[in-house]
């Protein structure tokens, strides 16, 4: 999870927006990590679960200076978790202004709305208000299954386990960047 957290680090661009979609123990936080060790972050990555949004400072591949802006949207009003028995437009609607009006209160809605050229937003938990507040984004899904012998109730979730990681460009602007990361997960793989 961290080494291709790593090498999607190395694909950025200010003003992306990357949204996780994951059941909970599935390595977000560890898949963060990687982010925050491919933009040369200097200080630990951590779920920012409680305090909603941490932002932190590195550099891109280029050498360009980076600001990752982390958000874990799971505690907000209108996250995943919200809005369940909505039709999925309305849901979305309904998510993006609860979301909007939680974050001017922390003074993080002008960041997400309209990232600056350093910036790179990546946000947990937010699928459904991403697609109102961003139109172009990177959604990562990775699911985490379970075999026939391990139960949630039974079994503590571990760093072990098989992933499946699905990449879902929401613009063109991550088509050939995504065709690059296939290459090179490729060439590892071989």
């Amino acid at each position: 999870m961290c080494t291709i957290g790593e090498k999607i680090a190395h694909l950025l661009r200010g003003g992306d927006i990357i949204v996780l979609s994951e059941p909970l123990g599935a390595g977000k936080t560890t898949f963060s990590q990687g982010i925050g060790r491919g933009l040369k972050i200097g200080e630990p990555v951590v779920s920012p679960t409680f305090t909603i949004a941490r932002e932190l400072n590195g550099q891109f591949s280029n050498g360009q200076p980076a600001h990752l802006v982390h958000v874990d949207a799971y505690r907000l009003p209108g996250s995943d978790n919200d809005d369940a028995m909505l039709a999925p437009q309305q849901a979305a609607h309904a998510a993006a202004n609860r979301l909007l009006d939680e974050l001017e209160s922390l003074g993080l809605d002008e960041i997400l709305e309209d990232p600056d050229e350093n910036t790179v937003i990546l946000m947990e938990w937010g699928s459904m208000m991403a697609s109102v507040l961003a139109p172009g984004r990177l959604e990562i899904l990775i699911d985490r299954s379970l075999d026939s012998s391990q139960t949630l109730s039974s079994q503590e979730l571990t760093s072990e386990g098989t992933r499946t990681i699905t990449l879902t460009a929401v613009d063109g602007t991550w088509e050939h960047r995504l065709h690059s990361l296939k290459q090179d997960l490729g060439r590892e793989e071989a």
